[in-house]
């Protein structure tokens, strides 16, 4: 089996960035692996459906770049493809007074990210918009909107069909050779030659990185983030998206109210460190994964930093009581009967060796290989940006 290219991983980011291969140089022979039984079971399963607005992120970064850009052609893919999606806009509430200097911070940041139809509003203009929520300062962020990713990533896959690309399932990547230009790809179901390998795998993206390059120093660490569901005679208390101030020090927004585009209301995540890669619940232990994140130098680092923090998220996990009151910040009338269990995602989060949690995207390029190795929020929303970042990378090889 000779292609010209070997895409690994049937998320959201291996998918468009297929199609944007495609969609330039459709002559190319392209064949994209996933493990799983279907696309997206995991990162992209399991995203809450935000449509970000790029308010976060550091100007100029690849982030900001990228889900700036990625926000406009989402929305245009939708609107052409026909997929719905809703502009709803959210609120970013500061609760305490020590928060109104890094609400200011985010406004800043956003106008710098060209987003100029943010605003500063007063708490009257804040109970109007969400009659329920409690705070002392608030922005407005009309960008903001809700979409089915996953419904997204199948039209991709739809259009890389199209374009005579070929999506294998079902075949987990066991090893990667490298040959005088050209590289086999062995499945557990076949083997693969190919001149470029492009490496989409998420929670495996370093593991596979290793295996193209020797110049990899980094580590996905797993974080389980939980939710739960409000009931849905409870759902009135939640119009918009409604966002806490995050802690600009913890790549993670904190617990927050989101309306979702098949209906519902989700609230959370949490962050807790995963027991496996793949660990959506507390039971599901790897000893062999969890060992590994455990004596990662740059994880006790980054545990020994923000071991605080850390036992917050973790308390939380365990204590339906504190999940309820880290709500109850933002919409004092939520109880503890309110919520329901509504499952869990993880999130691939690149950790380097000096304790350094990534907050950019990363990129590794090798001989016979490109590599994504951190493509955390907002990857879905920035997923034609990326993938067409990495399309002109993988076309300067052909």
């Amino acid at each position: 089996m000779k292609y010209d290219l070997v895409v690994i991983g049937g998320g959201i980011v291996g998918l468009a960035t297929a199609y944007q291969i495609l969609k330039k140089k459709p002559n190319l022979k392209l064949a994209l692996i996933e493990k799983e039984d279907r696309l997206c079971k995991h990162q992209t399963g399991n995203n809450s459906g935000v449509i970000h607005s790029g308010l976060y992120y550091k100007p100029g970064s690849l982030k900001a770049t990228n889900c700036i850009n990625g926000y406009n052609m989402l929305l245009e893919f939708c609107n052409q493809e026909e997929i719905p999606y809703e502009l709803c806009g959210k609120v970013v509430v500061a609760t305490d007074v020590f928060q109104k200097p890094l609400l200011e911070n985010l406004y800043k940041r956003g106008l710098e990210n060209g987003l100029d139809k943010i605003e500063k509003i007063s708490i009257e203009q804040l109970k109007e918009i969400e009659p329920h929520v409690n705070g002392i300062a608030a922005l407005n962020v009309p960008y903001t909107g809700i979409v089915d990713y996953v419904a997204v990533a199948e039209k991709y896959a739809d259009k890389i069909r199209e374009f005579g690309g070929e999506i294998f399932l079902n075949e987990k990547v066991l090893n990667i050779n490298e040959f005088t230009g050209y590289s086999t790809v062995e499945t557990s179901k076949q083997s693969l030659e190919t001149k470029l390998v492009v490496n989409c795998g998420g929670l495996y993206s370093d593991k596979l990185a290793r295996k193209t390059s020797d110049d990899v120093d980094l580590k996905i660490i797993p974080f389980r983030g939980e939710y739960f569901k409000l009931v849905p005679e409870k759902e009135y208390l939640v119009k918009h998206l409604i966002y806490p101030v995050p802690d600009p020090n913890f790549p993670f927004l904190g617990v927050h109210f989101t309306r979702m585009m098949k209906g519902g209301i989700e609230a959370g995540p949490n962050a807790v460190l995963a027991f496996r890669r793949e660990g959506y619940k507390k039971s599901q232990i790897h000893l062999g994964e969890l060992l590994e994140s455990l004596f990662w130098p740059g994880f006790q680092k980054v545990a020994k930093k923000y071991w605080r923090t850390g036992f917050g998220e973790m308390y939380r996990s365990f204590s339906k009581a504190a999940f309820t009151k880290a709500l109850q910040k933002l919409i004092p009338e939520i109880e503890e009967k309110d919520l329901v269990d509504g499952g869990a995602g993880v999130r691939a989060q690149a950790c380097d060796r000096n304790g350094g949690l990534l907050d950019d995207f990363s990129i590794i390029e090798a001989k016979h290989a490109i590599n994504v190795c951190n493509a955390p929020s907002p990857a879905a929303t920035s997923s034609l940006s990326i993938g067409d970042s990495i399309s002109d990378l993988v076309l300067k090889r052909f």
